[in-house]
């Protein structure tokens, strides 16, 4: 017996804004490889707009903690530019009469300082309680968040509203196997 509210496996689910579970997963993984939630939309042939408004209409759900994700994912990557920059300054070429006649290291990085500084204000909050099913998802779980996207129901509150009803199929199952 399946549950009423479990989703077919076989079908996408039919969403009249046309977010189908699909269209997000490959809006987060180009969200992730450009950080431009315009870029991003185009590419699943979405605006940027709807891709705001669907982030607000599931804020704290696996869609917002994936797109927190996939900026920190890009956060990382300048992490590693800034080491590099750091540690090997900026060549600044120097010319005379329009030739090159040598070049030079700068070492200036507060721009880069700041940026790193600010990373930790693009996570999202913690969940609100330990046994919430989000608990199991970090900011730097980008790829496990994109599947459960993908896969999983839009919502935690519908997550749990499955497990629950399998739960009591189950429940049901053992009193009908104890009655015989």
């Amino acid at each position: 017996m399946t549950s009423a509210l479990t989703p077919s496996a076989n079908l996408p689910a039919l969403r009249h804004d046309g977010w189908t579970p699909d269209r997000q997963a490959r809006f987060l993984n180009e969200l992730a490889a450009t950080h431009c939630v315009s870029t991003a939309a185009k590419a699943v042939g979405m605006s940027r707009q709807s891709a705001y408004a669907l982030r607000a209409r599931l804020r704290g759900e696996p869609f917002d903690l994936a797109w927190a994700a996939a900026l920190i994912c890009r956060f990382d990557a300048l992490a590693e530019a800034a080491m590099d920059r750091a540690l090997n300054g900026v060549e600044v070429p120097h010319y005379h009469k329009g030739e090159l006649v040598g070049t030079s290291r700068r070492f200036d990085e507060r721009l880069t300082v700041a940026l790193l500084a600010m990373r930790a204000s693009f996570a999202p909050g913690g969940p609100p309680y330990p046994s919430h099913p989000s608990a199991g998802f970090g900011a730097s779980d980008f790829g496990r968040l994109v599947e459960r996207v993908a896969q999983g129901p839009e919502t935690w509150d519908e997550e749990w509203r499955i497990g629950y009803a399998e739960a009591m199929e189950e429940c049901a199952g053992d009193e009908e196997e104890e009655l015989k």
